[in-house]
Order: structure tokens, then C-alpha cells, then sequence
């Protein structure tokens, strides 16, 4: 009896992760070879927050992943803005992390009501609960940028 029931793990397991989000979405800044994405992944599906990860990348000349910690699934924005050449910072409620993408690094980050720069759009969940970045509406030649699911 007791094999039996070490059978049934396997395939109780794809349930456990059912409704677990594992999602990306980009800015491009220009093409994919200069972008910022941003990656949630919420490990149990019972979990109210998921970890964010920021990819800076500029190919061929650097690529590098910046942790941005644990944040709350519900109400997900991370605001993105333009300030300066190759210097975007990002902020969501009281945190901010600010990366130049000429070298992929990340600088110090003003505080949240300091923030300046052209706003960009932001990242978040849709109606459809999947990750994506939505464009300010007065973003003068900025792209889009993409949406890409994770696999």
C-alpha cells in the first residue's frame, strides 16, 4: 500500500505548482540586444508574494541579473523611468533600484519621492494575470517593449 501511494507524488506534484507564476516582460530599448526584463516567479501557488529579478542587457557587451527581492503579487507595479543616457531606474511603492545599461550595473538608488526622469510605463499584471509592461502614453520614441511568457 504504501508504494502505491509513492506513485501518486509524481503526479500530484504538477497540481502543487498549478497557478504558480512564472512570467517576463520586457522594455526594449533597442531591439532585443538592449533590454530590461523583468521576471516574477511565486515558488507555491498559496504564496502572496513572488520574487522579482531585474535582466539588464546590452549584447554583446554585458548582460547581468539584479535581484529586486520579494514583493506582493496583488497590486504588482514597477514604475520604469528614464533618467539620463543608458540610466533607467524603477520603482515600486518605497524601493527603488536604479541600473546604467552601457555596463549592466546597478548604482545607487534615489529614494522613492526623489525619482525623476522621463516615465517610461510600467510593469504589472493584466486582466489576464499575465506579466507585462504597459507604456506611458507621452513616451516619445520608446518602444513598447515585448511581453514574453517563461516557459
Amino acid at each position: 500500500m504504501r508504494h502505491r501511494s509513492l506513485l501518486l507524488v509524481p503526479l500530484l506534484a504538477p497540481l502543487l505548482l498549478a497557478g504558480c507564476v512564472n512570467d517576463t516582460a520586457s522594455y526594449q530599448i533597442e531591439g532585443n540586444d538592449h533590454a530590461l526584463t523583468v521576471r516574477v516567479v511565486q515558488d507555491v501557488f498559496w504564496s502572496k508574494e513572488g520574487t522579482v529579478k531585474l535582466t539588464a542587457a546590452h549584447l554583446p557587451d554585458c548582460q547581468r541579473q539584479i535581484s529586486l527581492g520579494d514583493m506582493p503579487l496583488s497590486g504588482l507595479e514597477i514604475e520604469l523611468f528614464a533618467s539620463g543616457p543608458n540610466l533607467y531606474t524603477l520603482r515600486a511603492g518605497e524601493d527603488t533600484w536604479q541600473v546604467e545599461t552601457a555596463g549592466c550595473t546597478q548604482l545607487e538608488a534615489p529614494e522613492a519621492d526623489a525619482v525623476t526622469g522621463q516615465a517610461l510605463g510600467a510593469f504589472h499584471f493584466d486582466a489576464n494575470k499575465k506579466l507585462v509592461f504597459e507604456a506611458a502614453d507621452a513616451a516619445p520614441g520608446a518602444d513598447t517593449g515585448s511581453n514574453t511568457e517563461a516557459q
